[in-house]
């Protein structure tokens, strides 16, 4: 598909008119990492005067991207160009250990927030490396997350992406550890990790996979619809990993007509029958919304549930002490009780709805 648009709106963009039945894939979008991001990065944007910095994307979707800057957030791709003294937040996708020191040193405060799920997996390359084991990493080039992970230990570890690669490994007689960047999809991983098994016979792995659970739940819904649809809409952007595994799944489903799209605007105005709709872990609802009001289904929308989520990721300790002190002040100013002050959870606050706030 072309290249990020300009802000979206659904004016000027006439709806599909031949779209009997849109199936919708349930879980889709936000998942608890980027849920969790978002939120931070939202309360960093209010808490301080602007320009806030983030290294990096906060998340792999323009979208949000777009919206954050709107607020008098800047990103950045080297702490270097962040002026000394101002505040700054890490991406979820998890950063070298150098940077979050330069990031200390540099900011006059620091929020980290990586998914829990990449922290587990750099420490999993910590111990492994410091157990002496050379570490086999599967994992896409260039994506900030495998840089970030491969940065904990340069030296023992090496980055596979394709069976080709695990055969021209030259590794030493250390031990093997087999790991994983979050948001592979099943199908990059398993041929991978089987030959990393043949050609290591007893092959170090974690006893819980490294594969993001919300990778896989989408995964799984897109593969439940994909032989029921006319065409299939995938929202997200084209540096989001784990929502170019979706589109590259449903076009090995076989079907036929895949549409990966930033925004509605990039939809052609042909779609007829039935489409399904699905939408990466880092691309807000709104846009969901905004994709089913284009394409107005005569016969409705049938959601299409493979399980529930209800993971929660807490925002980032400095976030919370942040909270904390902002709930002491208020309490204090006005006159109430440090005792009885109800604690801020926001457990039931979606993203989407966050998002979306920034730009009242």
């Amino acid at each position: 598909m072309s290249a990020s648009p300009p802000e979206h709106h659904l004016e000027n963009h006439d709806a599909s008119s031949g779209v009997d039945r849109v199936l919708l894939a349930e879980p889709r979008g936000f998942c608890a990492g980027v849920e969790m991001a978002i939120k931070a990065l939202s309360w960093m944007a209010r808490a301080f005067e602007p320009p806030v910095y983030c290294y990096h994307e906060i998340v792999h979707n323009k979208f949000v991207v777009r919206r954050f800057e709107a607020q008098g957030v800047v990103f950045v791709d080297a702490i270097d160009d962040v002026p000394p003294g101002r505040p700054i937040m890490l991406s979820a996708h998890g950063s070298p250990p150098e940077v979050r020191e330069a990031a200390k040193s540099r900011g006059s405060y620091v929020v980290d927030s990586v998914c829990p799920l990449v922290t587990k997996v750099h420490h999993e390359v910590k111990v492994r490396a410091g157990k002496g084991y050379q570490i086999v990493y599967v994992g896409h080039d260039g994506h900030e997350e495998a840089l970030g992970t491969m940065a904990v230990a340069p030296d023992s570890i090496e980055r596979v992406e394709t069976v080709a690669d695990v055969d021209a490994l030259s590794l030493t007689d250390q031990p093997v550890a087999l790991l994983a960047q979050t948001t592979l999809s099943h199908r990059d991983w398993e041929g991978v990790a089987a030959r990393v098994g043949e050609r290591f016979p007893g092959v170090w792995t974690p006893g819980r996979s490294d594969l993001c659970f919300a990778t896989t739940n989408r995964q799984a819904a897109l593969m439940e619809l994909a032989h029921r649809c006319d065409a299939l809409v995938v929202i997200g952007s084209a540096n989001s990993s784990n929502t170019r595994a979706l589109e590259k799944l449903a076009r090995e489903e076989g079907c036929e007509r895949v549409f990966r799209v930033n925004a509605v605007t990039e939809l052609p105005d042909d779609l007829i029958g039935t489409v399904g709709v699905t939408a990466g872990a880092s691309a807000p609802e709104e846009l969901v919304d905004e994709v089913l009001a284009f394409l107005d289904p005569t016969g409705g929308v049938e959601l299409v549930r493979v399980t529930e989520e209800d993971e929660y990721f807490p925002p980032p300790r400095n976030i919370r002490d942040l909270q904390s002190a902002i709930e002491e002040a208020s309490t204090m100013l006005l006159g109430g009780s440090m005792l009885d002050r109800p604690g801020m959870d926001d457990r039931n606050l979606a993203a989407s709805d966050v998002l979306a706030d920034l730009s009242n």
